[in-house]
């Protein structure tokens, strides 16, 4: 039986994933505390229009497809105390609180960061700083898509990607995603890390590019939830979640050598019975609907392979 054998959610957009053991989804499709906050570019403070759904297209703001030296960094969100902490290396980069001094803080800090990178000139282009720390800490609201979305992917498509990759020079080898240390032994690259694909849920069982098949519902512990499509990948799949460093070419390495039309790993859930596209931060939609852990049986229960 297919199981869940890892989650993560993302308090800051683009930022360090928390590994969690158990994640509360929300009735509208999010995740409790999934990209709540984020850093966006002055021009783009406010969110655009998609269908009637607030819309914050990561291009305008901080994200890992432009800026990927930000895995490097170690970010923590204290929920409770509303307070960011953002380490580089060992060293505390910056510590602030939710307030307006403490968003002024956070952004210069992480600014400085950014404008000290290879990509450091992209964030000085018209319109871009200064950057706006913008999110209430609370509602998720950050996701990719208007509507928000659980995202999964098999950790046998990980595997089948790592054994292909078009890897760069001066990559720095990262964790195995079997989460141990890979092995130097072994003659082989380590498999590519699960946290290079920003999904929520990771599930083992399941042969490589099987869940990308996958049509109608599936049930994930005790929740059902329906499928939505297949995950088009962006450059951020190119940064090591630990160095920053592009080393892996898995955009074109899916295209040319796995042959997909488009460059896709992993799917996109919604709740089962979600009647129609909801706002982020609604009291409706913020109220949990149910808990996935780690561990949980994954089960397709209606259409087919």
């Amino acid at each position: 039986m297919p199981r869940v054998v890892a989650l993560y959610r993302y308090p800051v957009k683009g930022f360090t994933p928390e590994r969690r053991e158990r994640l509360t989804v929300q009735r509208d499709g999010r995740i409790v505390g999934d990209r709540v906050l984020a850093f966006r570019f002055a021009e783009a403070a406010l969110p655009e229009q998609r269908d009637g759904l607030d819309y914050w297209p990561k291009a305008q703001g901080l994200a890992l497809q432009d800026f990927p030296a930000l895995a490097a960094l170690r970010l923590e969100f204290d929920a409770a105390e509303r307070r960011v902490t953002i380490f580089s290396g060992t060293s505390v980069m910056v510590s602030a609180a939710l307030d307006d001094a403490g968003r002024k803080h956070l952004s210069d800090a992480v600014t400085e960061f950014v404008l000290g990178t290879r990509e450091g000139k992209r964030l000085q282009r018209p319109g871009r700083l200064p950057l706006e720390l913008v999110g209430d800490g609370e509602h998720a609201r950050f996701q990719d898509r208007e509507q928000g979305y659980v995202s999964l992917h098999g950790r046998a498509s990980v595997l089948a990607l790592s054994a292909v990759i078009e890897r760069t020079d001066g990559g720095t080898p990262e964790l195995a995603a079997s989460g141990g240390d890979p092995d130097p032994s072994s003659g082989t690259d380590p498999a590519l890390d699960d946290r290079r694909f920003r999904s929520n849920i990771v599930i083992d069982g399941v042969k490589a590019w099987e869940e990308l098949k996958w049509r109608g519902a599936v049930r994930i512990g005790e929740l059902e939830f329906r499928t939505a499509e297949p995950i088009v990948r962006c450059l951020a799949t190119h940064a090591n979640p630990e160095t920053g460093a592009r080393d892996a070419r898995v955009l074109t390495t899916l295209t040319q050598r796995i042959g997909q039309r488009e460059p896709t790993l992993g799917t996109l859930l919604l709740p089962r019975e979600l009647p129609a596209p909801m706002p982020a931060g609604t009291e409706l939609g913020s109220a949990a609907w149910g808990d996935i852990r780690v561990g949980d049986d994954v089960e397709l229960i209606a259409g087919a392979l």
